[in-house]
């Protein structure tokens, strides 16, 4: 089963050589779990898109206001959900913010 992770931290001046995920990128890899995965440009470089009566609106920045930002994401394929945890678990990113792991609704 494929779930996506998105990997989220707190804008609390974590190291980021303690976040650093190249070495669980690397394990990943060669467990043949991780499929695919990128980090993402700040939240302030984002662009909300919404349409509301036929008009696009848009935002500059997150449509939401928190203190955690999604950072990145990876695509994983895991043999259960238990597995996807584990392999969650042991992100860098999981000790310093949250990985929220999603299943992919496949057909």
């Amino acid at each position: 089963m494929r779930y996506l992770m998105l990997v989220s931290q707190e804008p609390d001046g974590t190291p980021v050589e303690e976040a650093e995920p190249i070495e669980w990128v690397t394990e990943m890899r060669e467990r043949g779990v991780r499929q695919l995965g990128a980090r993402l440009r700040p939240a302030s470089d984002a662009t909300t898109v919404r349409v509301r009566d036929g008009e696009v609106l848009l935002t500059d920045g997150p449509f939401a206001e928190t203190k955690e930002q999604i950072g990145g994401f990876d695509l994983i394929e895991c043999e259960s959900l238990d597995e996807a945890i584990e392999v969650a678990a042991r992100h860098p990113s999981a000790r310093f913010g949250f990985v929220e792991v999603r299943p992919i609704w496949e057909d």
